[in-house]
């Protein structure tokens, strides 16, 4: 019986070097049974990189040999209790000097597991913080349209003035007062 690769095949969620190790991590997760331990432990392990300079250091810095990274990495993942499959996914990244990118696989990684769950991530700028009924049209709109479940993120941005401004998959829709606003100006100009 053929397995399915399509999730971790499509090149158009992630790509480039960070994709491929995405796509790897994800298919021996899978593989393992282990898609949401692997994903906990990246969050885990994102979380402690957020809250320390010097290993955020560690991480984007190409002064340390690889070496250094490995060593320093892993004093880490054993006190974080982060290990199997996610520890050595990591310690491989830093053996091969990609730790700079980590966090690039991390956010593939997590778009491969949606895409294998059939969520769809969005993401909607407002500028002012919607009410629970609001998000929760905005939610169902969404929904419809993307025709399965939603993670959505959602941004406060007050230079938008009003409206909306929504990213689904690849497809972005601008209904933002600035940008109708900036239209608007734009046509005057041609006029007079």
């Amino acid at each position: 019986m053929p397995r399915d690769t399509s999730v971790a095949q499509s090149g158009s969620i992630v790509s480039g070097v960070a994709g491929r190790y995405a796509s790897a991590l994800f298919e021996l997760a899978r593989e393992a049974n282990a898609v949401d331990k692997v994903g906990q432990d990246l969050a885990r392990f994102e979380a402690l990189v957020a809250g320390s300079e010097d290993l955020a250091r560690l991480v984007k810095s190409p002064v340390f040999t690889s070496e250094e990274q490995v060593a320093a990495l892993s004093a880490v993942l054993d006190r974080a209790g982060i290990g199997g499959l996610t520890g050595n996914f990591l310690r491989l990244v830093a053996q091969k000097k990609r730790l700079f990118v980590v966090s690039s696989m991390i956010r593939g990684y997590r778009d491969l597991v949606a895409k294998a769950a059939g969520i769809v991530r969005a993401e909607v700028t407002l500028a002012e913080a919607p009410s629970a009924q609001r998000l929760n049209d905005i939610k169902a709109a969404l929904r419809e349209t993307a025709g399965g479940e939603i993670d959505l993120a959602v941004k406060i941005d007050p230079a938008i003035i009003g409206g909306l401004i929504v990213k689904l998959g690849s497809r972005m829709i601008d209904a933002s007062l600035r940008t109708k606003l900036n239209s608007i100006r734009l046509a005057m100009k041609e006029v007079g």
